[in-house]
Parts: structure tokens; sequence; C-alpha cells
């Protein structure tokens, strides 16, 4: 493992190695079948390929994802879908914490197959996302800690008859439901496949909280053959970088948090379940500003793509990776050069005004 001068970016020069098991079949049959499934835009911006000096970046835009204004509809559908499908028929409450987007994606579920759900939501999430997730019709309990303490707070009012769980991160002892979102999130990435129809890909760049949508884009892409890996790098706020600490230290790390634009990824602990897949099959991890995240948000919506800060973590990422004193020693630790083919995953659209 190598560091480089700057504190917040670190590479891992055996994870291209790393492999592990695929993720089962049925899932994109699943949200195939859904009524409002379609693909989302896998959209090449020619102009940041020639900013970053790169032969094609493609931004694979979530804005709108079955319904909603991000990726989690795809995990949150699944498991939803599994855990009805195992407690069988009779009145349930799904409860999550959430940072916005999942517990919205949760209610929505529940709301479609005629449930109730309670969403516990931390402090610093902007008031027009919590009212989205009460839009849905569920319940919300605003907490005054972070996001640490909504989930501690979800996973004890779950504990009781007639309520269940539905936690896009896991701990010892809870990680079957995560399980399943993770493989929700696997159509995420066939979908790529079908869209770069062959192409060689080159980086893949993932925004980051507990690392959840990371584990599922390496197990993606670290159980196929060596020659067709990608190198992948996790993008994450500076105020809230656990899988950085946690990789630099070779552990799971807690880290304090602090308020920041980039609200979904304000997580301070890697979810259990995912570790073992960051550990294994990251190849880098960055921790990015406020401010670039929020420039990359302007610059896509300038380029026809809608995307929150979020979202737009893996252009901030992509551009503290490319850019600036270390580039070049940065570039040549991922095998990145004039004619690499790079995919930014924008988890968000923009925040509705």
């Amino acid at each position: 493992m190598s560091t480089h001068p700057s504190p917040l970016w670190l590479t891992r020069p055996g994870a291209r190695t790393w492999r592990c098991a695929p993720a089962p079949a049925g899932v994109r049959a699943f949200h195939a079948a859904l009524p409002d499934y379609a693909s989302t835009p896998l959209t090449e911006l020619p102009s940041l390929a020639a900013e970053l000096v790169v032969g094609r970046v493609l931004v694979k835009d979530e804005s709108h994802r079955l319904g909603l204004p991000a990726f989690k509809a795809l995990g949150a559908f699944w498991a939803v879908h599994r855990a009805l499908a195992e407690r069988g028929p009779g009145p349930l409450t799904l409860v999550t914490a959430t940072d916005g987007n999942h517990g919205r994606a949760v209610a929505r579920a529940a709301r479609l197959a005629g449930q109730d759900a309670h969403v516990f939501v931390p402090r610093g999430v902007p008031a027009r996302a919590v009212a989205a997730v009460a839009a849905e019709g569920a319940r919300v309990s605003e907490v005054t800690g972070p996001y640490d303490e909504a989930v501690r707070r979800a996973a004890e009012a779950a504990d009781r008859p007639g309520a269940i769980l539905v936690q896009d991160t896991a701990w010892p002892g809870y990680e079957e439901i995560p399980g399943w979102i993770v493989e929700g999130y696997a159509t995420l990435c066939a979908e790529i496949d079908e869209q770069l129809a062959g192409v060689g890909l080159d980086l893949v760049c993932v925004p980051v909280g507990v690392g959840s949508l990371a584990q599922a884009v390496v197990t993606h892409y670290r159980s196929r053959p060596s020659g067709q890996a990608p190198a992948l790098l996790a993008v994450e706020p500076e105020t809230a970088a656990c899988v950085l600490a946690s990789l630099t230290a070779g552990t799971p790390l807690s880290v304090p948090t602090g308020d920041t634009v980039m609200a979904g990824l304000n997580c301070g602990t890697p979810s259990s379940l995912a570790w073992p897949y960051l550990y294994g099959g990251l190849d880098a991890a960055v921790a990015v500003p406020d401010a670039a995240s929020l420039r990359a948000a302007d610059d896509l919506a300038g380029l026809g793509v809608s995307s929150g800060p979020c979202g737009a973590a893996s252009l901030a990422g992509l551009r503290a990776l490319l850019a600036g004193a270390g580039a070049e020693e940065r570039r040549r630790a991922l095998g990145l050069g004039p004619d690499s083919v790079i995919v930014l995953l924008s988890t968000e659209g923009a925040p509705a005004c």
C-alpha cells in the first residue's frame, strides 16, 4: 500500500487482482419487470475528457430511477421484495435511517406494497429531503445526532413485533437485508456493460457513504477475469472519510463526521458487509471538499447532466486524481493514459428547489 503527499489520497496496488463471487442472477429480471423500469443514461462528455486528458469520460446518470431521483431505489425495491416474501402476508412496518434518498426509496417501496414505513433522519439533512420522505407516506423521526445515531435509533424501533429494519449498512448480526440491498445495485453495473457494448473500461469512480454501492461495484468488476477489470476509485467528503481512514489503517474505523453538502455520503462507519470488498477490491480512495463537489455539480449541469453534490462527488474525485501536484504519479498508479475510458457514477439528481 502506498500513500501520496496529500493525506486525503491513497492507492492500493494489488486490488485489481482480488477476486470474489458474482452477484446472484435474477435481480435484473426483477427490476426489468417493474412498471417504471428503464436503463438510466450513460452520457459521454467529451469536454471533460479533453480537460482531464483521457480518451473518454462517461457519466451514469441516476437522476431518474424507477420514478425516484437516485439509484437507491434499485436496492430498496429488491430488498423489500425479498423481505416481504420471507415474512409472508400481514401488516409490517419497514424501518430505516437515511440521509435522504434511501429512506425515500424504502418509503416508496412500502407504499407500493401496502405497508407502513418509519424513517429516522439525522441532523444536517435538508428540509426538502425530509419532506420528500414524508410525502411518500412515511412517519419521519428527526434525530439530533449524526447518521450513525439515526441508524441506532432505527434499529431500536425495528426491534418489536410487526417491524423490520431495511437498512443499507450492515454490522455483525445484521447482514442479510443489507446484502439484498447491495444485490439490487448490480442492475446499474449490468446496464453499464450493455451500454459500453464491449468497449474497454479503465476506471470507475464511485461516491461512497457506508460503502454499499461500492461493494456492488467491486463485486461486479472483481468477479470477472483480471484482464477485464478496471481500476475502482472511492470518493468521500473530507468531513466523513471513513473508508479512506479504514483503508489507511487496514481495519474498519468509525470517524467523527461534520456538516457537508454531500449529505448522503455523511457516514462515519463503513458497512461490515461491505468492508471486505472495499479492502480487497478498491484501487484508490480520495476525500474531496464541499467546494469541489459543488463545482462539479454546476459543471455537470452545464453539460446537461442533473447531479446533486453526492453524485457529482465522483467528478470531484476524478479531478483530484488527475490534476495538481503528483497527478502523473497517480495516473501511473492506476494505469491511466490519454486513451483511457472512465465512467463516473452520478448517484442522484440535483435537488429540487
